[in-house]
């Protein structure tokens, strides 16, 4: 049986300075915790596990962001709306929300925003409120 359904995100960013200011605050609201730097890469990796999932980025001066977008899960619409301030405060763009998303699906509690360099993230809920 699988017990994982990703390994790595490998993204690209075209300020590295902003990228580190802003992922630092963002990425461990999302349960990426332990960060370092390795190289030309900075990475924040999950809690548990052996080797466990990480968020990696690195520059190219050339990179340009396109419709692709990376959703995180949250457990809670509370924590919906604690990454958004924190992404807020973070200098993220706010695309839209945090709002119930009701042509996604009727429980869908999303948040849209994009991160200095311009690549499109968002964090959900599915739950109903309890």
């Amino acid at each position: 049986m699988k017990t994982r359904y990703f390994d790595h995100i490998d993204l690209r960013v075209s300020d590295m300075d902003a990228a580190k200011r802003f992922y630092a605050q963002v990425l461990p609201a999302v349960g990426f915790t332990d960060g370092g730097e390795e190289g030309t890469w900075v990475s924040y990796s999950a809690e548990g596990g052996e080797k466990p999932e990480f968020f990696g980025f690195t520059h190219d001066p050339e990179h340009r962001p396109n419709g692709t977008r990376i959703s995180f899960w949250a457990d809670t619409r509370e924590q919906v709306d604690k990454v958004a301030k924190l992404v807020k405060e973070a200098g993220g763009l706010v695309l839209e929300g945090p709002e119930l998303c009701a042509d996604y699906s009727p429980n869908y509690y999303a948040f849209f925003f994009e991160d200095p360099s311009g690549n499109k993230l968002e964090i959900c809920c599915r739950l109903p409120l309890s």
